[in-house]
C-alpha cells in the first residue's frame, strides 16, 4: 500500500472484544497477508485502506452534492404532487396540501440537502452557489464542474423516483392513463404564469436568488453575525420559506439551475416530449437559469463590495501600492508598534 499514514485523531482507541480483533486479524491475513496494525495502529491509519477508498476520496464531493440536490428534489417535487394532485378526487378524498405546504417543503428539502452535504462538500446544493464561491471566495474552479455535474444528476435522481411514486395519481390527474401535459410537468420543473412577459419572468428568478445569495454570503461571513456551521442550513431554510412565500407564485421560483433543469431532464425522457424545454421560446434557458446566476451573481457583487473584509474577494486584494509596502516590510525589520492592515487583517 503507498498511501502515507496519517495521525489519528486524538482520544481514539480500539474498543472491540479479544473476539472479535482475533476475527478481524484474520479476515486481513486472509485478503493479504497484514495485520490490522498496519492499518490501524495506536498513532496513525493508512488514507486508503482499499481501492475503493481511494476512488471514494476522489469522487466524495460531487457525490455528497448529488445525495444533497437529490434530497432536495425529492422533498420538494414531492410536496409539489401531494398538493397538486390531492386536488383531484380522484386521488385523494379532501386536498392533502396547500402553497404553504410547498413552500415548507421546498425549504426543508434545500436545508436537509445542505445538511446532507455540507459537512464533506459545503452543502452547495446550487451551482450559482457553486459558481458565486469560485469567483468571490476562492473556491477552485478545477471543482466546479464536478460540483455542477452531482447536483444535476441528483436533482433528475430525485424528480425521478418522485415520479415512480406519484405516476398512478398524475395518470388520474390527467384524466388518461398515459397522458401528460405541461400542467403536471410543472409538478417536476418550472413553468410561469400565462401572463407574466418573458423580462419579468427574468427578473423574477433574479430577486429571489438575489435574495438567496445574499443572505448565504452573509451567513458564511465570519466578519458578519455567522452561525455555527451545522446551524447554516436552518438559516437557509428560513431565506428559502421567504422567498417562496414572497415570489414564489409567479415563476415557481427556481431560484437553481439544478433543481429546475434536472427534474426538466427526466420529463422528457418519461412522456412528456420536447415540448418541456420549447415552452415559450426555450424558457428553461433565460428565466430559471440566466435569471438564477445574473441574481446570484449581482448579489454576491454587492454584498463584497460593500461588506465583505476577508482575502478572498478580489474587492480587498492589495494594490500595487500596498504590495510594495508589504515587500519592503518584509526586507527590512518592522518598527516597534508599526501595523499594517489589508481587507482588516494586520500584516
Amino acid at each position: 500500500m503507498s498511501s502515507v499514514p496519517t495521525p489519528r485523531s486524538p482520544g481514539h482507541r480500539h474498543s472491540a472484544s479479544a473476539d472479535t480483533t482475533n476475527k478481524f486479524e484474520e479476515a486481513l491475513h486472509a485478503r493479504g497477508g497484514i495485520s490490522s496494525d498496519t492499518i490501524y495502529g495506536d498513532d496513525f491509519y493508512v488514507r486508503h485502506p482499499n481501492s475503493w477508498a481511494k476512488f471514494r476520496e476522489v469522487i466524495r464531493e460531487p457525490a455528497a452534492e448529488m445525495l444533497g440536490t437529490m434530497i432536495l428534489a425529492l422533498v420538494g417535487t414531492g410536496a409539489n404532487c401531494q398538493a397538486v394532485l390531492s386536488t383531484n378526487t380522484g386521488v385523494a378524498a379532501s386536498p392533502r396540501g396547500d402553497w404553504v405546504s410547498v413552500s415548507l417543503g421546498w425549504a426543508c428539502g434545500v436545508s436537509l440537502g445542505a445538511w446532507v452535504a455540507g459537512g464533506v462538500s459545503g452543502g452547495h446544493v446550487n451551482p450559482v452557489v457553486t459558481l458565486c464561491m469560485a469567483i468571490f471566495r476562492g473556491f477552485p474552479w478545477r471543482k466546479v464542474p464536478g460540483y455542477v455535474l452531482g447536483q444535476l444528476i441528483g436533482a433528475w435522481v430525485g424528480a425521478i423516483v418522485v415520479f415512480g411514486n406519484y405516476f398512478h395519481a398524475i395518470d388520474i390527474f390527467e384524466g388518461r392513463q398515459g397522458q401528460r401535459t405541461l400542467t403536471t410537468a410543472g409538478l417536476f420543473g418550472t413553468f410561469t404564469l400565462d401572463y407574466m412577459p418573458s423580462a419579468n419572468c427574468f427578473f423574477d428568478e433574479f430577486i429571489g436568488t438575489f435574495v438567496l445569495l445574499m443572505v448565504v454570503f452573509a451567513v458564511t461571513d465570519k466578519r458578519n453575525s455567522a452561525p455555527p456551521n451545522g446551524l447554516v442550513p436552518l438559516i437557509v431554510f428560513f431565506a428559502i420559506l421567504g422567498i417562496a412565500v414572497s415570489f414564489g407564485m409567479q415563476t415557481g421560483f427556481a431560484i437553481n439551475p439544478a433543481r429546475d433543469l434536472g427534474p426538466r431532464i427526466m420529463t422528457a425522457m418519461v412522456g412528456y416530449g420536447w415540448k418541456v424545454f420549447s415552452y415559450r421560446h426555450q424558457y428553461w434557458i433565460w428565466s430559471p437559469l440566466l435569471g438564477s446566476v445574473f441574481g446570484g451573481i449581482t448579489a454576491s457583487f454587492i454584498y463584497d463590495a460593500l461588506i465583505y473584509l476577508g482575502p478572498e474577494s478580489f474587492f480587498n486584494a492589495p494594490n500595487k501600492a500596498v504590495r510594495r509596502q508589504l515587500t519592503r516590510q518584509k526586507n527590512t525589520s518592522r518598527p516597534s508598534g508599526s501595523h499594517l492592515e489589508v481587507a482588516g487583517q494586520e500584516v
